[in-house]
């Protein structure tokens, strides 16, 4: 990867970067007051230099206000200008450890402080804070060294020179650490890419497999497995309807105006399936002009009623293709009973529809119906 492909954030991590700054900005109130305890602590419990008035004023109280002012207005920078709430952040860590640097400067190791807010950058991912980030350390180092009697008395010949090698350093594993992790976010991004193409991919070839290109109804095998779990269904009390549905006179349909005309039928007698049937309900093209669907939630009346509105929507809807011509289709319909088979149901069913052909087709045929042909 480029490194000018680091400089600047990518937008799915913006909501991330927000929630850390504002982290951040909690922590500087905890890293406050927990300095304010320690330093309590330390005039309380350890012999110290300096009286009480100059440590109450001039160690614990005017230092803590000026950290507390700066988190305040870091804090409102992110609140009224968050696109500049990344610098405001750093320059507030940098002067809070200036701060802490300059009250406790006897103690050698604290100058570390000033590497904390350069491995704090590399959080976001972004080389660009941390190079801003580092530039900051160089500047208050400077400025310690040069304005703060206080830092310059403890400071050694090897610290003055330790220190600058240490932000250095500190600066060039941070940068390898957001190199690194950037790598390892656009592998991982790259692996969950290829993980999704392959679900949609397996998606795909599994609507493929289980529905019928031509009429997008279910096909054939999807109707027997829906069918076996509607009868598993049944057994346990849940009742549904089964109903065939065949156009009349398809074959003349086919031979008077061709296949593709015939192609163009069976999608839109499928089409009006789809949208006369519920959203719980199961429709497939069962074969050739044939579909099958099975109905649930619903009572037999209500079952009845949604077979006789697509008989009627096909029964009033002209082709262009046949000339203004209609296509009617016949309809079997029966619920399921416990106890009833598979095939002895679909027979049933089947029967009806055959009853229903025979006695005039474009008709719904029910076993209460009046006409039955056997």
């Amino acid at each position: 990867m480029r490194l000018r492909e680091f400089m600047n954030p990518s937008d799915s991590s913006a909501y991330r970067q927000a929630k850390w700054i504002k982290r951040f900005l909690q922590t500087y109130w905890l890293v406050i007051s927990l300095h304010f305890l320690a330093q309590l602590g330390a005039f309380w419990f350890l012999p110290y230099e300096r009286g009480a008035h100059e440590f109450y004023f001039e160690v614990l109280l005017y230092p803590t206000l000026l950290m507390a002012a700066v988190v305040i207005i870091a804090q409102l920078i992110d609140y009224s200008a968050s696109k500049y709430s990344f610098y405001s952040l750093f320059m507030a860590g940098t002067i809070i450890a200036m701060i802490i640097i300059h009250l406790n400067m006897d103690i050698r190791i604290i100058g570390a402080l000033m590497l904390l807010p350069i491995f704090a950058s590399a959080i976001f991912y972004r080389l660009d804070l941390t190079l801003f980030t580092s530039a900051l350390q160089a500047v208050a180092f400077f400025v310690l060294y040069r304005w703060d009697y206080w830092f310059k008395y403890f400071l050694s010949s090897f610290d003055l020179i330790a220190i600058p090698i240490f932000l250095m350093v500190g600066t060039l594993v941070a940068i390898i650490m957001i190199i690194n992790g950037r790598e390892l976010a656009s592998d991982l991004e790259a692996t969950l890419t290829a993980k999704q193409d392959l679900l949609i991919e397996n998606a795909i070839i599994r609507k493929l497999s289980t529905t019928d290109a031509l009429t997008d109804l279910y096909n054939h095998i999807s109707f027997h497995e829906f069918y076996d779990k509607a009868l598993e269904y049944g057994d346990q009390g849940a009742p549904f309807h089964l109903a065939l549905i065949d156009i009349d006179n398809f074959k003349m349909v086919n031979d008077k105006y061709g296949h593709r005309t015939g192609d163009i039928i069976l999608a839109r007698v499928a089409k009006v399936i789809r949208e006369l049937i519920s959203p719980a309900d199961i429709a497939s093209r069962y074969g050739g002009e044939e579909f099958a669907i099975l109905l649930f939630e619903k009572s037999f009346e209500q079952a009845a009623e949604i077979a006789e509105k697509i008989r009627l929507r096909l029964s009033d809807t002209p082709h262009e293709e046949m000339d203004g011509k209609v296509v009617t289709v016949s309809i079997g319909l029966e619920s399921y009973m416990q106890g009833t088979t598979k095939e002895k149901l679909f027979e049933e069913v089947d029967t009806l529809l055959y009853a229903a052909k025979h006695s005039g087709k474009n008709k719904v045929m029910t076993p209460s119906s009046s006409m039955v042909y056997t």
